[in-house]
């Protein structure tokens, strides 16, 4: 169950390379100024917890998830079971942060807690604890296994995480633990809001910020994970990458003597020197092949990022 076909590594190398000397620079940087930290962190949980329910099906937009957190309103026309889980959310992140330190260890314990957290006052019977009976889950192209199995194999991947047998990068390890879990299905509910914690906790120990899949890469986000099932793994690490990319630029454009600025690929185009049309440009950012980040449905990336490409393919040919 545990063998990764790593095929796609080929096409990442220089991904991984731009993402860890991104966080190589962030963890040089550090300590960060306390106030920026903060406001960086406060922002993040505000998307995080947005675009992890909105994956979900929570129809509270992103101001709305700000009201609920920031101003304790409760808003007109939404569920409670909404509110809840934006609250649930934010508690999960903040004892998330709690965990993080270098040389943190995956444990059942963590998990189930974060579960325990997603799912306080939704569904209390079932919060922090594993399924004990079968489960389908629409839209997938596999069926989770049987719940007597779900135990040991919520212990073996745990195992895995921290043995490492395929020496994983921590991209790569966070990615493979996503889709493994997701396949487990340990929980009756709160499987992908778990997992999308949970996956932070082993990229944040290496100092990376959280990657954050967006709502709107939600149909590409499910498609990554039925690939997976079949054992191709590029569009999960593919969505991974870019997700820890934009956050990666959001940190770093933080940083006092940062002077990189990101801009959108429609006015990167009119730049001296630039000889890509739009279209073109938006293929590399979507396919990884540059620096850039996506907000909303518009991909952002830098005149830099255009000539960097264009020396390595000239060094290439």
């Amino acid at each position: 169950m545990w063998t990764v076909d790593v095929t796609y590594r080929e096409d990442f190398d220089a991904t991984f390379k731009r993402l860890f000397d991104k966080v190589n620079v962030l963890n040089e940087a550090r300590p960060i100024p306390k106030s920026s930290l903060l406001k960086l962190r406060e922002a993040l949980l505000v998307e995080w917890t947005y675009n992890s329910n909105s994956i979900e099906g929570n129809t509270l937009s992103l101001r709305e998830t700000q009201m609920v957190l920031q101003e304790g309103v409760t808003v007109k026309g939404k569920s409670l079971r909404e509110h809840f889980e934006a609250k649930n959310h934010e508690t999960a992140i903040h004892q998330l942060y709690n965990l993080i330190h270098p040389d943190y260890t995956l444990s059942a314990k963590d998990i189930l807690m974060l579960h325990g957290f997603v799912m306080r006052s939704i569904e209390d019977e079932f919060a922090g604890r594993l399924r004990n009976s079968g489960v389908r889950i629409a839209g997938a192209n596999f069926v989770p296994p049987n719940a007597v199995k779900v135990s040991g194999l919520f212990d073996e991947l745990i195992n895995f995480v921290n043995t490492n047998p395929l020496t994983l990068n921590a991209i790569e390890l966070a990615a493979v633990f996503h889709h493994k879990f997701v396949y487990i299905h340990p929980f009756f509910d709160g499987n992908g809001r778990t997992v999308r914690l949970a996956m932070n906790l082993l990229l944040m120990r290496h100092g990376f910020p959280p990657a954050i899949i967006l709502k709107t890469d939600r149909k590409k986000y499910y498609d990554a994970l039925n690939q997976a099932n079949k054992g191709q793994y590029h569009k999960l690490m593919l969505l991974m990458c870019q997700a820890l990319e934009r956050t990666l630029n959001i940190y770093l454009s933080a940083l006092p003597e940062t002077e990189t600025e990101y801009q959108i690929i429609s006015n990167v185009v009119k730049e001296p020197d630039v000889p890509y049309g739009q279209e073109y440009i938006s293929l590399l950012a979507r396919q990884g092949k540059i620096d850039a980040h996506k907000e909303g449905r518009n991909w952002f990336t830098t005149k830099k990022a255009i000539l960097d490409y264009m020396k390595n393919r000239e060094r290439k040919h």
